[in-house]
């Protein structure tokens, strides 16, 4: 008697995204990132097509906060000085993109002008060719203006641009409309929210095609398991037939740095292993999770991340 592998059948699958635009599309990028494109769940590529690889791209910030962990300082040495060669070390690294935090321009912070911002952004784009993911510093009044001169400045790139939120949306979803960008919808651990803010998007205009959807991965003891859950009943809904939640999921792994335990300084062991560690442990939960687009900060951990992604899809290592 042969065993036979139980299937699942699914009606539904994720969307494929395109991030970067090439010269011939009327972008400068020299490489583009598509990602989505899975009809089963995780790595369960028996049950039907595994889609696009997910895409493993790094942090940069525009200025360094207090507490931004030394270990990873040390990784990157003079390059986190200046995000522009911050943003090729990364592409060194093997980054497939960058994502660009411009937290410098909060106006209850450093306050740094708005015009300074676009001119780093101008910077790291002419600095690598790979495609961007673009944040303001969550100060949504400033963002309203800031997203506006991101979206001209980087005008037929194909940016990714973050983040829509239920009670800020409008302005960033115009951003984006006006440029060829792409968006991308936040909500906060919880699987309703997460369809709420694609609804508010579709409603005011952005293409389902061109939605990216966060529901926010915590990190490992923070909740990290919770947000498993909405991460996995997300895709379950979406492989189930539910159109509004079938969208690419994004999940930026630097949070893992601000976790308790990551902090707490020799008494839990090396710092600096745990540090890396937590981020993976982190990374490697949202991959089996679902997520296709990763936001990395730590090289090593990128280089985790990759060696999982190269083993978990089909034709990997067994």
């Amino acid at each position: 008697m042969v065993f036979e592998i139980p299937k699942e059948k699914w009606s539904g699958s994720i969307r494929e995204i395109t991030l970067g635009a090439t010269k011939e599309e009327g972008g400068t990028r020299t490489s583009k990132v598509i990602i989505g494109g899975s009809s089963a769940l995780p790595y369960l590529n028996f049950e039907g097509s595994a889609g696009r690889k997910a895409a493993l791209f790094m942090d940069v910030l525009d200025t360094l906060p207090v507490d931004f962990p030394s270990v990873v300082k040390e990784e990157f040495g003079d390059a986190i000085n200046d995000p522009v060669s911050w943003a090729k070390k990364c592409v060194e690294f093997g980054a497939e993109g960058i994502c660009l935090k411009l937290v410098s321009t909060n106006p209850e912070g450093e306050g740094v002008g708005n015009e300074d911002a676009v001119n780093t952004l101008k910077g790291v784009l002419g600095a690598v060719g790979v495609p961007l993911i673009v944040y303001g510093s969550g100060h949504f009044d400033n963002d309203t203006k800031l997203m506006e001169m991101v979206s001209e400045a980087g005008k037929g790139e194909r940016l990714l641009l973050g983040s829509a939120e239920e009670d800020w949306y409008k302005s960033i979803a115009v951003a984006s409309m006006a440029n060829g960008h792409r968006v991308i919808g936040f909500s906060n651990i919880d699987i309703n929210l997460a369809k709420q803010i694609v609804i508010l998007l579709k409603d005011f205009g952005i293409d389902l095609n061109n939605i990216v959807m966060d529901p926010l991965q915590a990190a490992l003891g923070v909740g990290l398991e919770y947000s498993y859950s909405i991460i996995e009943r997300i895709r379950l809904a979406a492989l189930m037939g539910d159109n509004l939640l079938q969208a690419p999921i994004i999940c930026d792994l630097s949070l893992a740095w601000g976790a308790p335990d990551v902090n707490e300084g020799d008494r839990l062991g090396d710092p600096v292993k745990r540090g890396i560690e937590w981020e993976a442990d982190t990374g490697m939960s949202a991959l089996v999770a679902g997520a296709e687009l990763l936001v990395v900060r730590s090289p090593s951990v990128l280089r985790k991340m990759k060696q999982a992604v190269d083993e978990l899809y089909p034709g990997g290592d067994e």
